[in-house]
């Protein structure tokens, strides 16, 4: 069996009809934090379907540390790349 090259960490954006809109925001925001700060192998980003938490849409998911958020705006997507993505994934690589 072969290994395969995971990423530290992965963030789903909830791909609902409720959350699809304001996530396309969210994605392209956190996408350009990922590619400035460099992780791009170390940071995955997945649109998934349905998360079933349309009365907290949009809904973002931060693994493995299974954490959910809802309601998110574009400036608080960048607020969690910076407190729970960019800061702990630097200091891992470090």
């Amino acid at each position: 069996m072969k290994k395969l090259e995971a990423p530290q960490k992965t963030i789903f954006f909830c791909d609902g009809s409720k959350c699809s809109k304001e996530n396309k925001h969210n994605r392209k925001a956190i996408r350009s934090l990922v590619k400035e700060a460099g992780l791009k192998d170390e940071v995955a980003l997945v649109k998934t379907y349905c998360t079933d938490n349309c009365k907290c849409a949009p809904v973002i998911s931060v693994q493995p540390e299974n954490l959910w958020f809802g309601e998110v705006s574009e400036k608080k997507a960048v607020q969690i790349f910076e407190e729970h993505i960019a800061f702990p994934v630097l200091k891992i690589a470090k």
